[in-house]
């Protein structure tokens, strides 16, 4: 089930930046085998494009059966190696929740105070703090090579697979080629369908073992197979992009997304704050940004933390902001407001939710030390005290 907050939610781990860079198949990285099928591929290609290249209609699709036959000998012409093709294509079946799940999301709205007190418990801190002691090496060493603080990372790794516990069961190819005979965004997963292939083709996994979400997201850092091909990193040095299995492979496929997507070693990614009463004035010297997914849409231009500081804004206990040359685009979600600088953004590339960046920005923050775990809810604890104690109490006068 995915969360959505008010103020936006897209998909997982780069689905824009996969959208526009969903067909780059490094050409110099494909094996020769493209002289077996060179030949043919002008007719095949045309051919295959004809039946699936743009989405149709429902009541006007082939059969399945027909259409992955089709989508074969696209992937041939493309350079797929026969053998993969064969291994990964047949017998692949339509999958029914699949579909069923992707026409039926649960897209309801919680505010940021309710998804963080769902997802951004002490239980959560806690382990994650151990996961960073535990594996501390590996975070070290990945963060030197990219600049991302391990406390990052770990907060990333968390959220999108509760630190490797839960990654998807799901087969990536058959829920791939399901999307992508679904008619409502056949293109988009047809082509993530051709990439996860091609991940097959270069041999960094076997298809048994690649699996993910029902969306096709795969592995611990959640990546779509375009995604992998662009930002997945063979840390470990065994000649395999592993982000299934080997945990320094996926916490340098997390650096190498957040460091191409701007990430600043020598910032924070931004900090709460408490706004003045006069919001029009804010709004006016700081208007919403006019481009980018939707929670960009919701953040106000970047101003300098001085110009912030002359507009009223101060820290949450009523102190003066630090002096530094940062600039900070305001982005208030629920009851609380935030200075979201440089680094954010990059988290909002992984994925565009205030909901999601603003978690893994204070989880990194509990992690490292530099703010204290957020406290139990103390009412609810007394509420539920009450109640056991008038159910006590009821228990008693049956028994008298």
């Amino acid at each position: 089930m995915r969360l959505i907050d008010s103020i936006g939610y897209e998909a997982t781990a780069g689905e824009r930046a996969a959208s526009a860079n969903i067909a780059s198949v490094d050409p110099a990285a494909r094996k020769p085998y493209d002289r077996i099928v060179a030949p043919v591929a002008s007719a095949v290609l045309m051919l295959s494009m004809l039946v699936v290249g743009a989405p149709a209609a429902a009541d006007d699709r082939l059969p399945f059966d027909e259409w992955l036959q089709a989508f074969r000998a696209e992937a041939l012409a493309r350079g797929i190696r026969p053998e993969v093709v064969e291994q990964a294509l047949t017998n692949v079946q339509r999958i029914d929740v699949v579909v069923e799940r992707d026409q039926n999301q649960a897209e309801f709205i919680l505010s940021l105070d309710a998804y963080l007190t769902r997802r951004l418990t002490r239980e959560l801190v806690t382990y994650a703090r151990r996961m960073a002691v535990k594996h501390r090496r590996v975070l070290r060493k990945v963060s030197a090579a990219y600049g991302v603080p391990a406390e990052t990372l770990v907060s990333v790794w968390g959220l999108e697979s509760n630190f490797g516990r839960f990654s998807g069961v799901r087969p990536t190819i058959p829920t791939l080629a399901t999307l992508a005979y679904e008619p409502r965004r056949s293109g988009f997963f047809r082509n993530e369908l051709f990439a996860a292939l091609e991940i097959l083709n270069r041999g960094d996994i076997e298809v048994d073992a690649m699996k993910g979400s029902w969306a096709g997201a795969m592995g611990q850092p959640q990546f779509l197979p375009s995604v992998y091909l662009r930002y997945a990193v063979d840390f470990d040095r065994d000649r395999h992009r592993d982000i299934w299995t080997s945990l320094p492979d996926i916490l340098a496929s997390i650096a190498n997304y957040l460091k191409e997507h701007g990430w600043n070693p020598k910032e924070a990614w931004g900090r709460e704050v408490r706004i003045p009463s006069d919001k029009e004035a804010l709004a006016t010297a700081a208007p919403p940004r006019e481009a980018g997914c939707t929670a960009v849409k919701n953040m106000s231009e970047p101003l300098s933390l001085r110009q912030w500081q002359q507009l009223g804004v101060r820290l949450p206990k009523g102190g003066r902001l630090p002096v530094a040359k940062i600039r900070g685009s305001l982005v208030q979600a629920g009851s609380r407001s935030f200075l979201a600088y440089g680094n954010y953004e990059a988290l909002l590339a992984y994925n565009c939710a205030h909901t999601y960046a603003i978690t893994v920005g204070l989880l990194s923050d509990y992690v490292s030390g530099r703010l204290s775990p957020p406290r139990p809810p103390q009412k609810a604890k007394a509420r539920g005290r009450k109640v056991v104690k008038r159910s006590a109490k009821r228990r008693l006068h049956r028994v008298s």
